[in-house]
């Protein structure tokens, strides 16, 4: 299938058409990714009146090398070609000195950023709890009573939400055909419907999600669901819907350029979990935000003292009994944000199929890119791409 044919022509052919059933599937998803308002029911998250300015002083960068999955010595350039990279937004000190985009984005083209999502999310909870709309250690029924009876009922607090420790049975295989992976999206509206399956939405699914005999707390469990809880609570705990709280307590915030958007189930519930879509500049704003202590224009936005949690707290002993140690051997997990190495400064947020946002504050470094890799969870290349990052890091210091 040539990639340049999907959805070219008006109406496109049966096979070069994007749907529920293939959207995910690659090369459909070169498409699908930046057009998912054309397929899903979405929300607007607008923008700042005034956009935070970006500074540029452009580097050349393709020939920074690391090795390949192979063990091969690749440049940047090379790597971004190979790893079905829609784009990149790399800067330095606060100025943009790398941007490149391919397979139809653009500077103002919003971006599936799947779980990268969650840590937009775990960043607005600190914002909240700054405001007095939030209590972190609250139990999740504090919010949402109707949730009593559920794994989220009884001693599951917000904080095991925000550190994925919910003692939970969900089994988040994303090249599963059925089982749970396939019952929490087809309730979110991210599959066709079944005929074999009554219509479900996403709030009544997560009421029906149960325990698996572990004590919350102790084990680093990623289950996007938990996340969706998240939103819910935050939407309990100031009034107003997931969207609207996103844009006037971070997104308007932090200047944003370009409204972002995140998709909605049949009764207008966010995918809180992995359904935000925005621009790479704008999520580099949002690195260059985290990467500066929570401070955007001069603004202090997210409070440092939630930065400092994500960046020094965590729980290692439940990330080492955890299921993404292959991942991050040495890595933790707080606030829905990544520590990479628990020994080294950089932390950040990551999406499948190839969604990143890397923060180097030793080097000052931030590194934003979006993608439509085929599979979802492909280690080779978040390895890859790890090594890379780290060098184009130490090229922008001086240290290579």
């Amino acid at each position: 299938m040539n990639s340049r044919r999907i959805m070219a022509a008006f109406p496109s052919a049966a096979d070069e058409q994007v749907t529920l059933a293939n959207w995910r599937q690659h090369p459909y998803n070169e498409w699908a990714f930046r057009n998912v308002r054309e397929l899903l029911p979405t929300a607007n998250i607008a923008r700042a009146p005034t956009p935070a300015p970006l500074s540029f002083a452009p580097r050349y960068l393709d020939d920074v090398s690391f090795a390949d999955p192979r063990g091969e010595t690749v440049g940047v350039g090379q790597a971004l070609r190979a790893s079905h990279t829609d784009g990149i937004v790399v800067s330095h000190r606060g100025q943009v000195a790398f941007e490149w985009y391919a397979h139809g984005m653009a500077p103002d083209t919003p971006h599936l950023i799947f779980s990268v999502s969650k840590s937009v999310a775990g960043t607005l909870g600190g914002i909240l709890a700054d405001h007095g709309k939030l209590d972190p250690d609250a139990p999740v029924t504090r919010y949402i009573p109707e949730m009593e009876g559920s794994v989220y009922g009884g001693s599951c607090t917000v904080r095991h939400l925000l550190d994925m420790s919910v003692g939970i049975r969900f089994d988040e295989d994303y090249m599963a055909r059925d089982g749970d992976i396939m019952n929490y999206r087809r309730s979110t509206g991210w599959e066709p419907p079944d005929p074999a399956i009554p219509p479900s939405n996403l709030r009544d699914y997560l009421r029906t999600l149960r325990p698996n005999g572990a004590p919350h707390g102790e084990t680093f469990h990623y289950v996007s669901t938990n996340t969706d809880v998240l939103g819910w609570v935050y939407e309990r705990a100031c009034g107003m819907s997931y969207a609207k709280i996103l844009s006037q307590y971070l997104w308007q915030p932090m200047g944003a350029e370009h409204d972002a958007y995140i998709t909605v189930d049949s009764r207008g519930a966010a995918r809180v979990a992995g359904g935000v879509c925005a621009t790479l500049r704008d999520l580099a704003r949002f690195g260059e935000m985290m990467r500066n202590h929570g401070i955007s224009n001069g603004r202090q936005v997210v409070p440092g003292w939630w930065v400092d949690d994500i960046r020094q707290n965590g729980n290692a002993e439940a990330w080492s009994r955890g299921d993404l140690t292959k991942v991050f051997p040495n890595g933790n997990y707080r606030n829905k944000w990544y520590t990479l190495d628990r020994g080294e400064t950089p932390f950040a947020a990551v999406g499948i199929h190839g969604q990143w946002i890397y923060i180097d504050p030793a080097n000052e470094t931030v590194i934003a890119r979006v993608s439509s890799q085929p599979l979802p969870m492909d280690l080779d290349l978040d390895h890859m791409w790890m090594r890379g990052y780290r060098a184009i890091a130490a090229r922008l210091a001086g240290k290579a």
